[in-house]
C-alpha cells in the first residue's frame, strides 16, 4: 500500500504523554498513517531522530509508543554510522516516515552526507508519507525559522524544498517565531510561509496544501504572504481530528 500521490504531513505536534509509556503517538501521527492507505496489517513507520543526534532514550520511547499504537517501527540511525544495510530499500518499504524535532540545520547536513535527502525525495514520489514535528516539519520546505544556531531564532533557507514554501512551527508558543516569519517573508528571505500552532498539522498532496488538521482545540494554521514590502497573515481554521484512545 502507498498514498495515491506524494503526501506530506508537516506538524507542530504528534506526541503526547502516554498512559503506560513516557510518550504516545497523538492524532497527527495516526492521521499520517491513515493517509498512507495501510490497512489489513500493522502499519510500518520509520522513526528518524537525526535532529537530536539519534538519542537512544528517545528511540526507546518511540518504539514503545509504536507498540502501544499497533505500529511496526523501524528506527533509522545515522550516528555513528547507518544502522541499516540497505537504507534506501528500507525507507521505500515504509508507510510513513516520522522525523522528530531538534536541530534542522544539523539534520540537513547529516542527511546530505549520507544521501538521505535523495532517498526521501524518491520515497515521497513513490507514495511513502513523509511527516514529522518541528525540525521534522521544516525540513520538507524551502526553509523556516530555527534555533539550530543558538538561542536567538534565525532563518534556515536550504531545506529539502519538496514543498515550495517556508514553514513556521510552534507559532503560538514561541513568541519570537511569528514576528521573525513576518520579517523574513516581507524582505523576501522566505517565500509564502505556512505556519502551525502546537498541535496542528498541514496536509499536502503533491505540493498543494489540501487541509489543516489539529489534535488540540482552539488552535490555528496561517498563511503568510508578501504584499509589497509587508507580510500579510491569513488564518486557517483546522479540522479537529478524532482523539486517540488514551
Amino acid at each position: 500500500m502507498s498514498a495515491p500521490e506524494p503526501t506530506i504531513v508537516a506538524t507542530s505536534g504528534g506526541h503526547r504523554p502516554g498512559g503506560r509509556t513516557v510518550v504516545a503517538f497523538d492524532a497527527l501521527v495516526h492521521h499520517a498513517v491513515e493517509l498512507s492507505g495501510a490497512h489489513g496489517r500493522r502499519p510500518r513507520i520509520m522513526y528518524v531522530g537525526t535532529a537530536i543526534g539519534d538519542a537512544e532514550h528517545f528511540t526507546a520511547r518511540m518504539t514503545e509508543a509504536a507498540r502501544v499504537a499497533g505500529f511496526d517501527l523501524t528506527p533509522l540511525h545515522l550516528f555513528p554510522m547507518p544502522n541499516l544495510d540497505d537504507v534506501e530499500g528500507t525507507v521505500l518499504e515504509q508507510d510513513v516516515v516520522w522525523v522528530t524535532g531538534g536541530s534542522v540545520a544539523n539534520l540537513l547536513a547529516v542527511w546530505r552526507v549520507h544521501g538521505l535527502d535523495r532517498i526521501l525525495r524518491r520515497a515521497w514520489r513513490d507514495g511513502v508519507v513523509l511527516s514529522g514535528v518541528s525540525a521534522g516539519s521544516i525540513c520538507w520546505f524551502q526553509g523556516g525559522t530555527t534555533d539550530s544556531f543558538g538561542p536567538e531564532l534565525r532563518p534556515v533557507t536550504n531545506a529539502l524544498g519538496l514543498l515550495p514554501y517556508g514553514n513556521g512551527v510552534h507559532y503560538d508558543t514561541d513568541p519570537g517565531r511569528r514576528p521573525l516569519v513576518h520579517r523574513l517573508v516581507a524582505d523576501g528571505t522566505l517565500p509564502t510561509t505556512h505556519c502551525t500552532d502546537d498541535g496542528v498539522g498541514l496536509v499536502y498532496r503533491g505540493t498543494e496544501l489540501v487541509e489543516a488538521v489539529t489534535e488540540a482545540p482552539g488552535k490555528g494554521a496561517y498563511l503568510v504572504t508578501r504584499e509589497g514590502d509587508t507580510a500579510v497573515e491569513e488564518h486557517l481554521r483546522p479540522r479537529r481530528l478524532p482523539p486517540v484512545s488514551r
